[in-house]
This record gives C-alpha cells, structure tokens and sequence, in this order.
C-alpha cells in the first residue's frame, strides 16, 4: 500500500511533463526507480501499464465518457458492479443526516471514535460515530495535523483513538475482502442540499464520470452548478462518496480536496477495473 507514494509522484510529473508524452525511463528516474522495477511496480498496482493508464487520464478519454448519457443521467439506484472487486455500488450505502441540533452544535454529546488506516490511495483517517462514518480524510502530511482537521469540525464531540466495527466494514472495502452482507453506513453532517449533492454522487457508477452541472441537473438544480462545486468540496467521507468523479465539463481533472495527482489515481485506476472487466 506504501507503493501509492511512488505512484503518486509519477502521475504527478506525468502531469507535469504531458505535453512533451515522457518515456518510460524518464517517468522511472522521476522517482528514483529503474525502468524494470517502476513498471512492475505500476502494473502491480494499477493492473496495466503505465502507458495503457495513462491513455485514461487523456483530456479525450475524459470527454468521451462525459459525453455518454449514463454517465450523467442518475435514473437508475446504485448500479452494480463487479462481484468480489470490493466495488462501492455492490453495497447498499446509505447516507444518514445529522439531527438540526448536531449539526449546529458541532457535535455535542457525541462520541467520534478515529483511527488511522492505509489504502491504495494513501495513508487515511476514519472516524465514526455509534451510527457509521462521518469522516475519511486523506493525508499526506502529520497524523497531528490530520487530526487538528477532525476536530475542527467536531469541536465540541469527545474524540477517541479507537477502531470500531463502522471502521472495521471500510478497512475490508478497501482490502476488497467486504462481503455482500456488509453494508457501509454513513451519518453525515451537513445542510440538506449538500447531503442531497453527496447522495447523487454515490450514483454515478465505478469507471464513469461526470460533471458539476449535470449533478445539479440531477438534484433539479440546473443554475446552481457553483453551488454544487462547493458541496462536493465540503464532502468529509473521502472514496466512500466519490466525488472524485466529478470534473470539468471541458474534460479537465479539477481540483480535489485531497490532491489532484490522487483524484487522477482514482479515476485511472477505476477505469482500468472496468475496461479489464468489460474486455
């Protein structure tokens, strides 16, 4: 799991140097690893090459899966995926709002309980409350300067270090050993038309994309595309609601509240999943 720093480096000089398309042994010494050993690394951890990912991170790849009808219309519930891939739509996750008096007193008279975990996508904090998650953050920086984040927003919750059984069930989504009797209970803090944004987010399929106005269009929201850009930045469950599918509607990554190098390592790694699977 380590290996996503490495990886993260990589995507970021690619980035970088796209428009002069870099060689595998330009990309390799970027990160200090030779050709041989960066692209078994990379095919370790993505499932292809590092040539065949980057063909997912293409401004013209990123179009053409906006400009398919499903991956902007949320008609359907939760679609389904791949069995046994671990897939965020093979479960049934709901989204639980905070009462009006937790949401304006900052947590009063809850217990959040947090611990800190490794994925594929980096180093994270879980937190939880007795009714699910309400918190993933992702980090490259401190343990103490993560954890100074999640009590700023729980400023009067009693935090603990401790790993519960809400924290337990995305431990095993992310290790992809989750079974389909587990279900991934979210208890969210936020307005109701940010909780409204989040919920569309969790439609948008594994693998597809889609932009700022088609999920106002979706929430029956058409002029407030701005808005809607500021919720998906307030979301505090980082991968679990995947906000990171949502982009510019020229193509372009954007921005994302835990990097842009991870946002493209997700949505190149979601894609490579899906490609193999409909191949």
């Amino acid at each position: 799991m380590d290996h996503y720093k490495k990886i993260a480096s990589a995507i970021q000089f690619i980035q970088k140097h796209s428009t002069s398309q870099p060689e595998l042994e330009e990309i390799a010494k970027s990160v200090n690893l030779s050709p041989f050993h960066f692209q078994r690394l990379f095919t370790e951890w993505a499932g292809v090459s590092p040539k065949q990912f980057l063909q997912y991170l293409t401004l013209q790849n990123a179009k053409s899966i906006l400009s398919k009808p499903e991956s902007t219309l949320f008609d359907a519930a939760f679609e389904t995926g791949l069995s046994g891939t671990g897939r965020l739509h093979d479960l049934f996750v709901k989204i639980e709002g905070m009462t009006p008096g937790e949401y304006k007193n900052g947590g009063e008279n809850l217990t959040i309980r947090y611990s800190f975990q490794k994925s594929d996508f980096g180093d994270y904090l879980v937190a939880s409350t007795e009714k699910g998650i309400c918190n993933l953050y992702f980090y490259d920086i401190s343990k103490d300067q993560i954890l100074s984040e999640l009590y700023s927003q729980w400023n009067h919750a009693h935090l603990v270090q401790k790993q519960d059984e809400n924290q337990d069930r995305v431990i095993r989504f992310f290790d992809k050993t989750l079974t389909d009797r587990d279900k991934i209970k979210l208890h969210m803090r936020g307005t109701d038309f940010q909780i409204k944004v989040w919920e569309a987010l969790l439609k948008i399929p594994e693998g597809s994309l889609s932009s700022y106005s088609a999920i106002a269009n979706s929430i029956e929201q058409e002029n407030a595309s701005r808005a809607v850009g500021t919720a998906i930045g307030k979301n505090p469950v980082g991968y679990l609601i995947p906000c990171h599918r949502v982009i510019k509607n020229t193509g372009g990554i954007g921005e994302y509240r835990w990097g842009s190098e991870r946002k493209a390592a997700m949505i190149g790694w979601e894609r490579t999943k899906t490609e193999v699977f409909q191949t």
